[in-house]
């Protein structure tokens, strides 16, 4: 018998092992936590599983999205990122994760950790939402928009309430696998 999963989670095989494996389980490590504020900031006006094709290529192009690495890529080393093509050669998108490399070493001093920093604003543990389809889902919530101002606020670029949103949802802030994906359950 096949597995319920939700609706998004196409026939791609990719996007089902993402589904089933990744999306939506709770995460704190800060590195992938900044690996995934870049990539949902990438994917911005872009569908997730174009991202979700090229994301070893980002953590290649992006030395593992060490923060400390990105922090320090001067216009020479984007210019060099804006020729490959395993990535989305937008400057505005590179030059975001430079700059959100740097307001997060800054959250980093300042509060000693970036992934409570994150976690904050759901409380520090995840909230479990019961939709019934994927069109129940909203594309932000008051928590969502309060990151998003938190971290503008800071000077993080491509953070905007939608994207904050599908940071949560991808790391386990939320989840948003719909009641009847065998997901859900499992992620309660």
């Amino acid at each position: 018998m096949s597995k319920i999963r939700c609706s998004w989670a196409s026939n791609d095989t990719l996007n089902q092992s993402y589904h089933d494996n990744e999306w939506g389980v709770p995460l704190y490590n800060e590195q992938r936590l900044f690996e995934f504020l870049i990539l949902e900031g990438a994917q911005a006006g872009l569908s997730w599983i174009t991202i979700l094709r090229k994301r070893e290529n980002y953590r290649i192009a992006f030395e593992g999205f060490k923060p400390e690495r990105i922090a320090c890529y001067d216009t020479n080393k984007i210019d060099s990122l804006l020729q490959d093509a395993g990535i989305v050669r937008n400057r505005l998108k590179v030059e975001a994760a430079v700059t959100n490399a740097k307001k997060l070493l800054e959250v980093r001093a300042e509060s000693g950790d970036f992934s409570t920093f994150m976690w904050q604003f759901v409380a520090g543990k995840p909230k479990q939402n019961l939709w019934r389809s994927v069109s129940d889902i909203p594309s932000s919530t008051p928590e969502s928009v309060a990151m998003s101002k938190e971290l503008k606020k800071r000077g993080f670029k491509f953070v905007g309430p939608t994207i904050c949103y599908a940071l949560m949802q991808a790391t386990g802030m939320v989840n948003d696998h719909t009641k009847d994906c065998f997901r859900h359950k499992e992620l309660q």
